[in-house]
């Protein structure tokens, strides 16, 4: 199954979680093994191969005991500034996100013969 934007969270993280588990087989490691060596609690793995949500420092150390953090990189990837933008912000890296502005209502205005 491919994870698109159409899946619910729940759909999402049950194929994580049982991609996760095709990868721990593979790699001929029980879940108990797993849990040892990511440093968490066997039922903590076995939650997560069933889709349920977990802490992402958790998902973070199982990934890296089957080899898989590399994957991350595709997951979110590097975000890239454009030349341009760099020369607008004159070097600095933006701290805030500015909102949507709204434009004023026109229609709209208050008056004093709007009382009723």
């Amino acid at each position: 199954m491919d994870i698109s934007k159409f899946l619910t969270d729940d759909a999402i993280l049950a194929e994580t979680g049982r991609r996760i588990a095709r990868y721990r087989l593979n790699h001929q490691v029980t879940q108990a093994d797993l849990a040892e060596q990511a440093g968490v609690s066997k039922r903590t793995v076995e939650r997560i191969e069933a889709g349920a949500s977990a802490q992402f420092s958790t998902i973070v150390r199982i990934l890296r005991v089957l080899d898989l953090l590399q994957g991350l990189d595709h997951l979110i990837p590097e975000p890239r500034t454009r030349p341009l933008d760099l020369l607008k912000q004159k070097g600095k890296t933006r701290q805030r996100a500015s909102g949507k502005r709204q434009p004023d209502p026109v229609d709209n205005k208050w008056s004093w013969d709007d009382d009723s």
